[in-house]
Formats: C-alpha cells, structure tokens, sequence
C-alpha cells in the first residue's frame, strides 16, 4: 500500500476545498466518534474478536477514526467531497504530524473497509485485532488534536 498524495495537492485537485468551520458538524462528529468506540468497547468486552466480527469490528473503527478526522478538518475551515475524498482525508494525518506508519496503516484500513464493502473480502481475526491496536494508538492523539482546534475556535470567539 503506497502513502496517499500530499494533502495540498487533493486541495489543487479540488477535492479537499475551503470552507467556513463548522463547529456544530464538528462536535456532533465528535460526539458520534465517542459513542461508536464506547459501542465497539462493549462489543468486544462482551465477545471479543472472531472471524465472525472482524468485517464489522473493522469497519467501526474506520469509522470512528474517519469521524474525528472530519471534526478536525471542519474545524479547520476544510471539506472532502468526491472521488478520493477519503484518502484526502486520511492523507491530513500528515498535515496533522502522524508518522507514516500511522498514515499507511490507516489507508490501508481505508482499502480494507472498501474491499469489503465493494467487493465481498472476509478480513480475519488477526487483522482486526491490529486494527483495534491501531485505534487504541491513534485516538487519544487524534483527539488531542480535534480538542486543541476546538479550544483555538472557542478562544477566536472571545476576542
């Protein structure tokens, strides 16, 4: 899996585009992000990961990741829409500092979750499990950085 195109050039492509922050967008996408991964949590503590769930185990938490990269481009004043809107928006991790490990990983969550949604590919345990490893990795530092965008727009609206 190759890294995604920088984020500046999904911007001169015309599928990342500048828009006005849109802080409501922003929290419900937040708060939906909280409430999926305090869903998988349960999920998992009650049944764990098999080849029954990983599909769907996956899929949340792309999904959950998705989410609060979303809340921070609205807050940033950014919107992905088109064809290859969601690897732009994987590829604002590196606008964001995540290493490459990081970016690669979750583009290929990103074909992952397609390939099952688009073409019937079965992932196994083994996959979700690191996927679930990935998340618990990412989301504190996501959500740091979601938080901070949201303290800076708060404190604009002070002045």
């Amino acid at each position: 899996m190759n890294m995604p195109k920088r984020f500046k050039e999904y911007i001169e492509d015309g599928i990342i585009k500048k828009i006005i922050p849109d802080k409501e967008k922003a929290q419900f996408l937040i708060n939906e992000s909280e409430k999926s991964l305090r869903g998988l949590n349960k999920r998992l503590k009650l049944m764990g990961i098999d080849e029954d769930n990983a599909n769907s185990i996956t899929k949340d938490i792309y999904d959950i990741i998705m989410e609060l990269i979303r809340a921070k481009l609205l807050l940033d004043g950014y919107k992905a829409s088109g064809n290859f809107s969601h690897e732009a928006e994987v590829s604002f991790l590196i606008e964001l500092g995540f290493s490459d490990s990081e970016v690669l990983f979750l583009n290929q969550l990103r074909y992952s979750r397609n390939s099952i949604i688009y073409y019937g590919k079965l992932l196994n345990k083994e996959y979700a499990g690191k996927a679930r490893e990935f998340l618990n990795k990412i989301y504190p530092k996501l959500i740091k950085k979601v938080q901070s965008s949201k303290q800076k727009a708060e404190n604009l609206k002070k002045i």
